[in-house]
């Protein structure tokens, strides 16, 4: 192993330790690597995505069919409508789990045996490139590592956090509004164990050395087979030292930075994703110095700003926001996602949006049947995520259904425009709606936008000419299967913030050779626009590629853009 890998180990857990941990994994390493067969992708090395990549966002048994496994009736629903037009498919938790949809982990080294097997999930990765979890920061109470810590056996001991009662904890930060300390009966008596997201969600003690090498094993594991994509579920909270916050610590960026060493010293095809729901200036710092922590970061800021656009007709936000992300640079790019399986973040937009303008969004998203969740702070419970369906939250229901795909489409544009690789959620690509019986029966907001279908419904619906899933679905289909085509919606691609006018977002995209230049344009409101383009395309017509539609600029350079239009030209 390399001396940096040694350093990673050393800064995590200093000189004395380091060396023991270091053979340790060394010893795996020799081991464990054996039996992992590199699979054949392009730009291995560096990153190892380009514009015809893009994920679709899904739960193992997010379709039902009688007498079928959920994750073999995935794979038929991804074989019919999705071959073509995306790279991949982001599998949530498919383990045995407790609660939390799947992020309570009971095996991390299991596929959940009502849902199917490896063997599913390794066909799926035959197909599509695969992305899942790893959920470092905990695991469930009912898993085998937590029964036998109550147990009191070794060496699980140390596996997770206790604390004792009435220790000020004050200064840790909380994503929940919920206790932080859960009392458990063990040999020894009760013991109050950390819990950051929920009593059945036990933290996990990284400053064992044991639990990080079990992790690091379970990483190689899922690797092994044919995970190419590994997403670092809640990172941001994973190392816990009482007077600290417990938020992007910095032995939290050592054990990311470790991974990272670890992929591109032996597993360069595999890319890391960090999820750290976070103001932005935060977020990004998970792309360490560019090269030595996370490949892709979620976008967070893009799912509140751009509802903020539809919804107050005004991309003025946006646009002030997309020119001060750092320019491409072909080694780290962002995740982007409107919808998912949890809700839309309120943090993310603190500082790009006025409180003012905040409570606006909360108020429109109440009054289209979301909720939202608090967290708890020194200063008492504030909002922390908006959970809703977005098409509900950008496109009012009672508006006609040829209205409402186009504006939901418009919305999800921005996901093909943006500098990165585009996350799709499963029900945005199939025209979902809200689903408040859900909430009901679990009493989880977040289940608002986690509705399992039958497939034979479903499909009925999607070939229904007209149908809203249909309207959806088949303008979704459209996007990408031209963006997959273009070299400027590559994620190393140039991107440049043009002027608009108040309701228009519009980029200029240029490939990384520099051989295609495109504009996209985005109307976020109900009256027409016109946008005018730089002046390399002044005199010349254009082509929308969306539409193979001819267009000549005007006098000035300018082509209109109609109400809620979404163009992509480049000169003819």
């Amino acid at each position: 192993m390399s001396e940096k890998i040694r350093c990673l180990i050393e800064d995590i857990y200093g000189a004395e330790k380091a060396q023991e941990v270091y053979q340790r994994l060394s010893w795996m390493l020799e081991n464990r690597l054996k039996e992992i067969t590199p699979p054949s992708v392009k730009g291995a090395g560096s990153l190892p995505v380009s514009e015809e990549d893009a994920f679709v966002i899904t739960y193992g048994d997010q379709f039902r069919k009688a007498e079928a496994e959920p994750l073999a009736v995935l794979g038929q629903f991804a074989d019919r409508y999705l071959r073509g037009l995306v790279s991949g498919i982001h599998i949530l938790p498919f383990f045995p789990y407790t609660s939390d949809d799947g992020f309570s982990v009971v095996d991390y080294r299991a596929v959940n045996p009502a849902w199917g097997t490896w063997k599913d999930i390794q066909a799926a990765g035959g197909r599509f490139r695969l992305m899942s979890d790893l959920v470092l920061n905990h695991c469930s109470a009912s898993s085998p590592w937590f029964k036998a810590f109550l147990r009191g056996e070794e060496p699980y001991g140390n596996y997770f956090i206790t604390v004792d009662e009435g220790t000020d904890l004050s200064m840790v930060a909380r994503p929940r509004a919920l206790p932080l300390l859960t009392p458990f009966h063990t040999s020894e008596g009760k013991k109050h164990v950390w819990t950051t997201f929920s009593a059945d969600q036990v933290d996990l003690n990284f400053a064992c050395p044991e639990v990080l090498l079990e992790m690091i094993d379970v990483f190689l594991f899922h690797v092994r087979q044919g995970i190419q994509v590994i997403r670092l579920d809640a990172i941001a909270y994973l190392w816990k030292e009482i007077g600290h916050s417990c938020l992007h610590h910095a032995k939290t960026h050592a054990v990311v930075k470790l991974f990272r060493a670890l992929v591109d010293e032996y597993l360069p095809w595999v890319i890391i994703l960090t999820e750290t729901n976070v103001p932005h200036k935060e977020n990004i710092s998970y792309f360490g110095d560019g090269t030595d922590e996370a490949h892709m970061v979620y976008q967070f800021s893009l799912p509140p700003l751009v509802l903020d656009a539809f919804l107050r007709q005004d991309a003025g936000h946006l646009r002030t926001w997309a020119g001060t992300l750092p320019p491409p640079d072909g080694k780290t790019t962002f995740f982007n996602f409107l919808a998912s399986h949890d809700g839309v973040g309120v943090l993310p937009a603190q500082g790009i949006l006025s409180e003012e303008e905040i409570e606006q969004l909360i108020g429109s998203v109440k009054n289209r049947g979301g909720l939202i969740s608090y967290k708890a702070t020194a200063a008492g419970k504030i909002p922390y995520e908006m959970n809703v369906n977005y098409l509900d939250a950008v496109a009012e229901a009672s508006l006609p259904k040829e209205l409402r795909a186009k504006k939901f489409l418009a919305a999800q544009a921005f996901l093909l425009i943006m500098p990165g690789v585009p996350g799709i959620y499963i029900h945005s690509v199939i025209g979902s709606g809200n689903w408040l019986e859900g909430v009901e029966q679990t009493g989880m907001n977040r289940t608002i936008n986690r509705q399992k279908l039958d497939l034979d419904t479903v499909a009925e619906e999607l070939d229904r000419p007209g149908s809203l899933r249909n309207l959806v679905y088949n303008g979704y289909a459209s996007m990408l299967r031209v963006r997959r085509t273009r070299k400027a919606f590559h994620p190393g691609a140039s991107f440049r913030v043009l002027p608009a006018a108040k309701g228009v977002f519009a980029a200029e995209r240029i490939s990384p050779d520099r051989s295609q230049r495109l504009v996209c344009m985005i109307n976020t409101s109900l009256k027409d626009e016109e946008c005018r383009l730089p002046t390399v395309f002044n005199g010349t017509t254009v082509v929308d590629i969306l539409s193979s539609r001819e267009i000549t600029l005007s006098p000035q350079g300018s082509i209109p853009v109609p109400p809620l239009g979404v163009l992509w030209v480049e000169p003819l």
